[in-house]
């Protein structure tokens, strides 16, 4: 067939890949190619528009590097990021619901100490978190590995900060004792506009939609035999969690914060004259083999 039109295209596309013989690839490839043309064919894309989302698409990739993942922050802003956690992690009763991983996670982190402070009290509201690793039966989860990160009082994560020259701040990497527990003193995150800076700021301003991300606490939670847990605590209380620009806020997820005078931290540590106390538990999710 030399005659390609809007009316025969897609089908010879996609007899074109009936030769792959890999065949979730073939699906994959074959379900792209139909649903990028019905798309094509709804809107009835100009020339013009398919080089303008040519360019942007080139120009998403340019902002990409070791510390920041723009084509993450595109998915995230159009929810597909949330949908294929919500399809790949149906959650059975006793765990936690997963959400994004965001475009600031580096990698596993240091391992630090229960007790541990991340940042000095003088920058921010001091904050206690603590929480739990448990299976679905309640039992507690020995050296589990938690790893978490989050941003400062001003909304901004330790990549965002150039005068850091790479060294990690508000993030680390524990591990749950024989009790499940783990805990360490940071200071309150505050809600923050995502990256607003390359292509998806743009394209956010273009359609009139906000940046803003409620308040969290990212963790990445990993123990043999059970699946890794990618979350986020919310704070209650933020006033963006219904508007969340990425989508990832489930009423599960959000946690109370409870003001203290104590004069000891719960690891009966010397606190300021007042504080926060964050805690939260986390249920894993039997690996499939497991």
């Amino acid at each position: 067939m030399l005659d390609f039109t809007e009316h025969n295209l897609t089908d010879a596309v996609v007899d074109r890949f009936g030769a792959c013989e890999n065949p979730r690839l073939k699906q994959i490839v074959q379900a792209i190619t139909r649903h990028a043309h019905a798309f094509v064919k709804e809107v009835e894309l100009t020339q013009e528009e398919w080089v303008e989302a040519i360019d942007f698409l080139t120009k998403t990739g340019h902002m990409c590097d070791d510390r920041r993942q723009e084509f993450i922050l595109l998915s995230d802003v159009f929810g597909v990021s949330m949908l294929v956690d919500a399809i790949n992690h149906r959650m059975p009763e006793g765990t936690t619901e997963t959400t994004v991983l965001g475009p600031f996670y580096l990698g596993e982190h240091k391992l630090t100490a229960n007790g541990a402070t991340l940042v000095s009290e003088e920058e921010g509201d001091p904050i206690f978190i603590e929480g739990t690793i448990k299976a679905p039966s309640g039992s507690p989860i020995v050296d589990a590995v938690i790893d978490m990160w989050h941003t400062d009082a001003e909304g901004l994560y330790d990549a965002q900060k150039p005068e850091l020259h790479g060294a990690p701040k508000m993030r680390a990497q524990f591990k749950s004792d024989a009790q499940g527990r783990f805990w360490f003193k940071s200071v309150v995150p505050s809600s923050y506009p995502i990256p607003n800076d390359g292509p998806v700021g743009k394209l956010l301003d273009a359609t009139k939609r906000h940046y803003m991300r409620p308040a969290h606490i990212h963790f990445h939670i990993s123990a043999p035999g059970y699946e890794t847990l990618v979350t986020h605590v919310f704070l209650a209380g933020d006033p963006w969690l219904e508007s969340d620009a990425v989508f990832g806020v489930k009423k599960s997820l959000i946690a109370d914060l409870t003001k203290s005078n104590a004069s000891h931290y719960p690891d009966n540590t010397p606190a300021p004259k007042s504080w926060d106390l964050l805690h939260y538990d986390f249920g894993l999710k039997p690996a499939k083999n497991s």
